[in-house]
């Protein structure tokens, strides 16, 4: 996060484990840049994201693993669309592109996520989105609802991402674990 506007979620000193759908590239690096245009200073390190599940890290990384792989094990590929721009302001400095298609599925998967003791970090109902400017300016702020408020793009989900955030604030990917229904058709169902 930048300096002055810390992140209601994740607190310096703890180590957390993230679950996120990265989108795809090009996609996923054209979503940076944009995020860079806009003065937010996370743009380079945090790669264009739906994040899933925050969570504290706890003991026993190995529990944690194997419950993520036995939920996506569950489920089967799924399209996401984002279409247009939202803001959680004025609560939080963020900027954000909505999740249309697939916003069910995102709920769900959070919801399957925090089956087993896996509890969400954040003080905040999910909501899942792709963050385009947080804790930048104003101006930054106002551009990134505005520059991309007509933005469209779908890709499709066969996996997610698994994330661990340190006690420093960084983030580094642990593993890609596939859907179980990565190789069939039903795209909807999990």
């Amino acid at each position: 996060m930048s300096e002055g506007h810390p992140s209601p979620t994740v607190r310096p000193g703890r180590v957390y484990a993230g679950v996120v759908i990265r989108l795809p590239e090009p996609m996923g690096q054209e979503l940076q840049d944009w995020r860079s245009s806009f003065g937010d200073a996370q743009a380079d390190t945090v790669p264009a994201h739906i994040t899933l599940m925050i969570a504290e890290r706890g003991e026993d990384w190995a529990d944690l693993v194997s419950h993520i792989r036995e939920v996506a094990d569950r489920w089967q590929p799924f399209h996401v669309e984002i279409r247009g721009t939202g803001t959680f302001r004025p609560v939080t400095p963020v900027v954000y592109l909505r999740i249309e298609g697939g916003h069910d599925q995102c709920v769900q998967l959070h919801c399957d996520l925090s089956e087993h003791h896996l509890e969400s970090a954040s003080p905040f109902d999910f909501h899942p989105h792709v963050t385009l400017a947080h804790g930048t300016t104003e101006e930054g702020l106002d551009r990134a609802q505005h520059v991309l408020r007509t933005y469209h793009a779908s890709f499709l989900v066969d996996h997610i991402d698994l994330y661990e955030g340190d006690e420093h604030g960084a983030w580094h990917v642990r593993d890609r674990i596939p859907f179980g229904g990565a190789g069939t058709d039903d795209r909807d169902a999990h």
